[in-house]
């Protein structure tokens, strides 16, 4: 089989020690055997997903019994394998890592009506993650689990397409963000976004590369001044790009009704050996080119929550070209690609107990989530009891996903009412407002939306917007429209 033995060329390179070898072959001969007469959907043998797990777990600089448990992942759940027996075979950890991501998919399992699917889901992922937390690895082969069962979406019913589409865009996306695993979350959002709203998409996709043509040769040029530059300065550095996602142009475009407000379709990376470099090549690019005000960002000295560093600025060239650019260490490069799975590589004591059991004090980030996570698993190996209602993984509560009745979503702040979701969709819709329905039923204005809530707005063109609608709303972005749109109406005065 072409992909076994492609697995196994990328083992050995990853993988030069031959006990470590030894021990993948080993599994992989394992899990073919158990798997052994089970198809897909595609119709290839089932071995095929396990591979690809492995396969991406490799990429991502994961250690051997992570790839080993990537191998093994659905053996006790899809073949009766008792844990005992793999636990024998390939060690205690192996086995606590595959019960670990079996737990997670039992959790899942036959939860089919896609409407009331989500919050419950979360419910009960928080109390797994926390019964999991003592090695986080765990997440990190859900994650590969994920991404590559999105990758092949394609073959499933129309109804598993939706369900788990869903789920990844408002479950997977957001942990993947946490734990800034940037390239993964991208590609969860994208795939996602292509079943959930697969017109939107393409539409989007269209725009994106038609428009990445236009300003191609003009991006070059911008590439081949500042290279000369940064080379006659001395600096040793290398660039390349990024191209926006379809998806988060789509959620830009829920804020700037018109794309040529959006300035960051592309952006150039400049990726040096040291935090000075990066401010000294921040300074060389603003005498080069004209820095746009406000939109300088230093995400070095204030990194992101999630530990994302990085300097951003925006400058336009004298031909009026608008470049984002994104100056960063190759070790800071490494982390917004990969995220956890970067910081384990980048730890010395890698394979260290502390690394082991998911220990993460090395990490350059805010991530005490997941050591409150550890601390929990520790109470619950203990025998302790854990308060689940007070104890609280703010994976999801800062963000929401709304739909229309065709599919189309929305991404909006906690707390957000109707009115929010109309603004979002479009201000003269929002605007002819008389009411709304939720789930299929009629709704107050102030009623709070939940991820999973299908919203239409009824319309009508006798409706004007209206002073207490300022009372009606949680965003900022829909009182700045709401309020101009009253001025413009001059039915009120409002300062």
């Amino acid at each position: 089989m072409k992909q076994a033995q492609d697995f196994l060329k990328l083992a050995h390179e990853k993988f030069p020690d031959a006990a470590d070898y030894d021990k993948i072959q080993k599994a992989l001969d394992f899990a073919t055997t158990k798997h052994s007469g089970q198809k897909r959907l595609s119709g290839e043998d089932y071995i095929i997903h396990p591979i690809a797990v492995a396969s991406i777990l490799i990429n991502w600089d994961m250690d051997r019994d992570t790839v080993i448990a990537g191998l093994l992942h659905d053996v006790a759940e899809d073949t009766q394998t008792d844990l005992k027996v793999v636990e024998e075979q390939f060690g205690k950890e192996v086995a606590l890592l595959v019960d670990g991501v079996t737990k997670i998919s039992k959790a899942r399992a036959g939860r089919d009506d896609i409407t009331t699917y989500l919050p419950r889901t979360k419910d009960n992922l928080t109390k797994l993650l926390v019964a999991i937390g003592a090695d986080v690895r765990v997440i990190i082969i859900k994650l590969a689990d994920r991404l590559h069962n999105l990758r092949t979406l394609q073959f499933q019913p129309r109804e598993k397409q939706l369900k788990k589409a869903r789920e990844s865009l408002e479950i997977f996306g957001p942990l993947a963000d946490r734990l800034n695993m940037g390239r993964v979350r991208v590609e969860i959002e994208d795939l996602s976004f292509k079943f959930l709203a697969p017109k939107r998409y393409e539409k989007l996709k269209t725009e994106l590369e038609t428009r990445i043509g236009r300003s191609k040769q003009n991006l070059d040029d911008v590439k081949k001044e500042v290279s000369r530059r940064l080379a006659r300065e001395g600096i040793k550095f290398r660039v390349d790009g990024r191209i926006k996602s379809v998806y988060s142009l789509h959620k830009k475009l829920t804020k700037h009704q018109n794309i040529d407000d959006i300035y960051d379709l592309i952006a150039l990376r400049i990726i040096v050996d040291d935090v000075t470099t990066c401010y000294l090549v921040l300074g060389l690019l603003h005498q080069i080119y004209q820095p746009l005000p406000g939109r300088i960002k230093d995400y070095i000295s204030r990194p992101k929550p999630n530990g994302y560093q990085s300097l951003h600025t925006t400058v336009e060239t004298p031909e009026g070209q608008i470049v984002e650019f994104q100056i960063r260490t190759e070790q800071m490069h490494e982390y917004a690609e990969h995220g956890l799975a970067a910081a384990f590589h980048y730890n010395e004591q890698k394979l260290s107990d502390t690394y082991k059991t998911g220990g993460l004090a090395p990490l350059p980030a805010d991530l005490r989530w997941i050591q409150d996570l550890q601390r929990a698993a520790g109470k619950l190996r203990s025998g302790e009891k854990v308060d689940f209602d007070a104890f609280k993984v703010n994976l999801f509560s800062d963000r929401i996903f709304v739909y229309t009745p065709n599919n189309d979503i929305f991404d909006l702040p906690a707390g957000s009412l109707p009115l929010d979701f109309a603004y979002q969709v479009h201000s003269e819709v929002a605007a002819k407002a008389a009411g709304f329905k939720i789930n299929g039923k009629i709704a107050r204005f102030d009623t709070p939306l939940k991820s999973g809530d299908v919203v239409e707005v009824i319309t009508r063109r006798n409706v004007i917007p209206h002073v207490d609608w300022l009372n009606k709303i949680f965003t900022s972005h829909a009182r700045a429209k709401l309020r101009a749109q009253l001025r413009k109406s001059d039915k009120s005065s409002i300062k």
